[in-house]
This record gives C-alpha cells, sequence and structure tokens, in this order.
C-alpha cells in the first residue's frame, strides 16, 4: 500500500466513523473517539482490501486500462478504496460504540 492509498484509506475512515457515529446518536464515541476508530477501521479495511486483492489492477475493461495509464492512477481503485475505508470505518465504530454502551450499563 503506497502514501497516497494510505491517506485516502485513514481520510476516509474518519468519514465513516463519523457517519457511524451520527447514526448511533448518544451513543457514538464523541467526535474524536468516532475519528480515532474510523480512522483505525479504514486504514486495517484498505489494507486487507488491498491484500485480497480487490485493489490491484482493474482489468476488466480496456477504457479502464486507458484512463489509468494516461492518469497514472485508475479511477475504480479509488472509488474502491473510498468505499471500503469508509464502510470499514463506520463498521469498526458502531461495533466499538455498542461495546463500549454496552460495558457501561453493566457497571453498577
Amino acid at each position: 500500500m503506497d502514501i497516497v492509498q494510505l491517506i485516502i484509506s485513514l481520510l476516509s475512515g474518519v468519514a465513516g466513523g463519523n457517519i457511524g457515529g451520527a447514526v448511533l446518536k448518544d451513543k457514538g464515541l464523541g467526535t474524536a473517539g468516532n475519528s480515532v476508530a474510523g480512522a483505525v477501521g479504514g486504514g486495517l479495511s484498505g489494507y486487507l482490501l488491498q491484500t485480497l486483492g480487490f485493489l490491484g489492477t482493474v482489468a476488466a475493461s480496456a477504457a479502464g486500462q486507458a484512463a489509468a495509464t494516461e492518469t497514472g492512477m485508475d479511477f475504480t481503485q479509488l472509488l474502491g478504496n473510498i468505499a471500503g475505508s469508509g464502510l470499514g470505518g463506520m463498521i469498526l465504530t458502531i461495533i466499538v460504540s455498542l461495546i463500549k454502551n454496552a460495558s457501561d450499563t453493566n457497571k453498577v
């Protein structure tokens, strides 16, 4: 994973984490907590997607290959990274929020 993909994964994860925190309203981790959990989730999901080959080179269409060689970046990979990392950040934020809130309610 190069630095550009890592930055995109982290920023998408932060956005996804804050969206996940907004979905939970009162049960979120706060802006900073949502951002940290989202960045971790985005980075991990971006790495996992690349390791599994989902963010590899797209050889499905000649137009996609031509666009990738002209600009040096494949647009489908960029969108896949944004979507996958955002979703990973959102999911991890929701999981951490639910675990935190479940452990808070068990305290007496």
